[in-house]
């Protein structure tokens, strides 16, 4: 298989569409529109089967695009940019989020597009159908537009012209679509072209690859310093599991007694929950030195909030706890790996480091001091205190 090689990627060659024009499909992308609209065509495509005898509606593909930017804007709070309509138009819906959706068993995001169809979507469909599926398909057009005399940058000449020039070469040129009228002021959905679709299905996976990774780099562009952007990008598969931070944690009870430090419980191991200090949604991983025991009710009732500074000091005392005891029961090799994230996030130079309590300070407040700050600004509910 030849391969069209890009700067961000590889793209499988073909004798049949012209890949060269799908690979500027993001060039000079300054909103979400196109990286969401292109993956939502997608998603749509391989939910048919890549069947393209159908039309594809302009709401089915902008119900896609709100399902498919519901995880990153909204749960993971990550910025669109501050004129994106997509970011705007879902902190306008008043959406029901069942446990399914926040627990990331929302196979195929099915009730997520069942809660956004439920909305009124009219502004956005008028405002997104008015721009983004017309320029989208500029790239596999540009000799013909050049022809016509249309300018991309001037007033909406291109939309106004781009229906009927690609219903006119759907079959030479072979655009990524055509629309289902010629005027563009009536368009309400796309046809696919059959090439493009056979291309599309064979080589689905690298080619949701390199935009997903389009997407990815745009998005960290617009939040440069939030932690762990590949994996706010799309719904995670599942949240992984706690068993070795568990076991961890009931290793240090079973030597030491703890107290939960939002309520002064003393702890059990037989009803233990573990604490991301920092939200599970901001940072978006399971790393030791960011969990701490609690009881489960207080867990329940910090969700996603950050704690109050009052609680920093205790933090860390606790974490350390969990370092001097666990470094006492477990052998050298056993310790050092379950300590390696606290050594490496806290950017400790040895790890015996871990032990000495006002260098341990000093590293989480290097580390914790910027991130809260961060997610404060990003929308995450601050001081946090339990009642």
């Amino acid at each position: 298989m030849n391969l069209i090689r890009l700067d961000s990627g590889q793209l499988p060659e073909s004798d049949q569409v012209d890949v060269v024009a799908l690979s500027r499909l993001f060039s000079n992308t300054t909103t979400s529109y196109k990286y969401l609209f292109f993956l939502s065509l997608l998603d749509i495509l391989k939910r048919r089967q890549f069947e393209v005898l159908s039309p594809i509606s302009f709401k089915e593909i902008i119900v896609e695009m709100l399902a498919n930017a519901w995880y990153p804007h909204t749960y993971f709070k990550l910025s669109f940019g501050t004129q994106d309509k997509i970011a705007q138009k879902l902190d306008s819906l008043t959406l029901e989020i069942t446990e399914p959706i926040l627990k990331f068993t929302d196979t195929n995001k099915k009730l997520l597009r069942k809660t956004i169809v439920a909305q009124d979507l009219r502004n956005l469909i008028i405002d997104l159908q008015r721009y983004v599926p017309f320029r989208l398909i500029a790239p596999f057009l540009d000799a013909e537009l050049k022809a016509a005399k249309v300018s991309k940058g001037r007033g909406n000449d291109l939309e106004k012209a781009i229906p009927a020039i690609a219903d006119q070469y759907f079959d030479s040129q072979k655009p990524l679509y055509k629309f289902d009228q010629t005027d563009y002021n009536h368009c309400e959905s796309i046809f696919i072209h059959p090439d493009w679709a056979t291309y599309l299905e064979k080589h689905y996976a690298i080619i949701r690859g390199w935009a997903s990774w389009e997407w990815v780099k745009y998005m960290q562009q617009r939040n440069p310093n939030t932690p762990n952007i590949v994996s706010k990008i799309f719904m995670p598969q599942q949240r992984g599991s706690l068993s070795s931070q568990t076991k961890y944690w009931k290793q240090v009870l079973a030597v030491k007694p703890v107290s939960c430090i939002y309520s002064g419980q003393l702890l059990d191991q037989k009803n233990l929950s573990l604490d991301h200090y920092l939200p599970w949604s901001f940072v978006a991983h399971d790393q030791l030195w960011n969990l701490i025991p609690t009881h489960p009710s207080v867990n329940a009732s910090k969700s996603n909030n950050l704690p109050s500074e009052t609680y920093f000091n205790d933090f860390v005392k606790l974490q350390y706890l969990g370092l001097t005891a666990s470094y006492q029961v477990l052998s050298h090799q056993k310790w050092l790996k379950a300590v390696e994230s606290h050594i490496s996030e806290l950017k400790m130079s040895d790890a015996e480091e871990l032990l000495d309590i006002e260098k341990l300070r000093k590293a989480y407040e290097l580390m914790i001091n910027p991130l809260m700050s961060l997610a404060t600004i990003q929308g995450f509910s601050p001081d946090w205190s339990y009642h």
